[in-house]
């Protein structure tokens, strides 16, 4: 079924642009300036379908009371949502789109959600943001709370009147002095719910209990006997020391479960797993009962 929509967006001369960028680093208040520059007409941005300035289907993420909600919001976990994407998607003729993500991987996770192909060009912040913008931009999310929506204010307040803050003009100059030719982009400042609660975090013992989780939702026999987690500013780095059940398949058993604790915990709580490490301590002999 994949081949078949990948097959019609090719027929169809769709191409899927990506700007990642860890959260609060600017994204959606360049997205507008990033399309123009590529001709690109529609914007998807956390949980929305914008086109020019409209607000096609979907619901942002922003008018969220957790983060979490707010992270399966972006990534269109429920299927209602993504469907509305996806059908809307399907009626509009367009041939380029972008999409904005936190990393390469929640881009594809996406594209794949709204049966569109995957990126032809990704985008980093870093390429188009000088260091001291993207910093500036994560000082006001960090201590403000603010998030930009990349539409006028007059469509955030017709649809999410409880969480606008502020709006900004933007002027995109297409010749150096030349006001005429110059084009000017509102975007909204919205201040959601879980901003308002201060900086989410979460503990190594709840992390622990998903770690935990998962390994005994992939394989019951899989015991872990330590769990050592490494944080920084972006990433978690997880180090588990295990014994496991003896078998033929081992190395291919170790990477499957290290994909699938990686994939699990990404999607219910929004942060980054930038590696897995298994340390086998003890290869276990299943007992034979008579």
């Amino acid at each position: 079924m994949k081949n078949l929509h990948d097959l019609l967006w090719f027929v169809k001369g769709v191409t899927v642009y990506a700007l990642v960028g860890e959260s609060g680093t600017g994204k959606s208040f360049r997205a507008k300036l990033l399309a123009q520059s590529y001709g690109i007409e529609l914007i998807i941005d956390d949980g929305l379908l914008i086109k020019n300035d409209k607000i096609l289907a979907g619901h942002s993420a922003k008018k969220e009371k957790t983060f979490l909600a707010a992270v399966r919001v972006a990534l269109f976990d429920d299927k209602q949502h993504r469907d509305e994407i996806a059908k809307a998607l399907q009626k509009l003729n367009f041939k380029k789109i972008l999409i904005l993500g936190t990393s390469e991987k929640m881009v594809v996770k996406i594209t794949t959600r709204l049966q569109l192909p995957q990126p032809s060009k990704i985008i980093h912040i870093e390429d188009i943001a000088t260091k001291e913008e993207i910093e500036q931009a994560i000082r006001s999310r960090r201590i403000e709370g603010k998030h930009v929506i990349p539409v006028p204010s007059i469509e955030i307040k017709q649809n999410y009147p409880k969480i606008f803050y502020n709006k900004i003009r933007v002027i995109l100059k297409r010749k150096p002095f030349a006001p005429a030719n110059s084009k000017v982009f509102e975007k909204s400042i919205v201040r959601p719910e879980f901003s308002k609660k201060g900086r989410i975090s979460i503990s190594e013992a709840a992390i622990t209990q998903m770690v935990m989780h998962c390994v005994s939702e992939f394989d019951p026999e899989i015991t872990v006997k330590k769990l050592t987690i490494k944080t920084s500013p972006e990433s978690y780095r997880l180090i588990i020391t295990a014994d496991v059940p003896f078998g033929t398949q081992l190395a291919g058993k170790i990477h499957n479960l290290q994909q699938y604790i990686i994939e699990n915990i990404e999607k219910y709580t929004g942060i980054l797993i930038e590696e897995v490490s298994i340390i086998i301590d003890k290869v276990t002999v299943q007992k034979k009962t008579s």
